[in-house]
């Protein structure tokens, strides 16, 4: 084993020679590999999520996708279940996750069933905007049903007013942006709290809406019907 010439720094090569190194996923690694900065954007956005919920008990991701920034939500609360309609990601963060106990995933399409239990927290990191608009309310609806009384639903999505500025890749599948306006107005409607945060590169702020690049709309408390 290769020793380090500072002996704080041993534990990383002893960990390494154990279990490897890290692996990051399909979504991360394609970040990584094409645009290193958009990585800690995106997992900035889990970081703000993540001290949102910190301290509850049960927790689920909508959309998981490879779940690389579901650990960073994990770290502060009792558990995080993962799901998300393709299988291919939830192979994928299931192995890239091997064994963190709290973290659990599944094949799920939340447009067709509610999740099987209900939660304390949801949040949904790019996710609705890839909603089309006529199964808005099915997603909504299904996903709001999974909250407990009391429960709170984190919505993450780029700024409708930003994809002028967005590249082609990044608006492949944006059917559905919002603007700041919009968001709280969606939120209202369904929660009896609302709240809207803006979002440049990986600031998280209160600014004016329009400039913002990226949302983060949290309703707390379902109002249930």
């Amino acid at each position: 084993m290769k020793t380090t010439k500072e002996k704080q720094y041993q534990g990383q090569v002893e960990l390494q020679e154990k279990t490897g190194a890290g692996v990051l996923g399909l979504t991360t690694s394609f970040f990584w590999e094409h645009d290193p900065k958009h990585l800690l954007f995106t997992l900035a956005r889990y970081k703000f999520a993540a001290k949102l919920v910190e301290g509850m008990k049960d927790v689920a991701e909508v959309g998981c996708g490879d779940a690389t920034g579901a650990r960073i939500v994990a770290n502060g609360v009792k558990c995080v279940d993962g799901y998300d309609f393709d299988a291919v990601f939830v192979e994928n963060a299931h192995a890239i996750n091997a064994g963190i106990k709290k973290l659990s995933f599944s094949v799920h399409d939340i447009l067709k069933n509610t999740l099987p239990k209900q939660y304390d927290a949801i949040y949904a990191l790019d996710v609705i905007e890839h909603i089309l608009p006529k199964d808005e309310s099915k997603f909504l609806k299904n996903t709001i049903a999974s909250l407990n009384p009391y429960g709170m639903l984190i919505l993450g999505t780029p700024n409708l007013t930003s994809q002028v500025y967005a590249s082609q890749p990044s608006k492949e599948g944006h059917v559905n942006c919002k603007a700041h306006d919009e968001l709280r107005a969606l939120l209202k409607k369904h929660f009896h709290t609302s709240l809207i945060f803006s979002m440049n590169d990986e600031v998280v702020h209160t600014g004016y809406g329009p400039m913002a690049h990226y949302l983060f709309g949290v309703g707390i408390s379902p109002k249930r019907k």
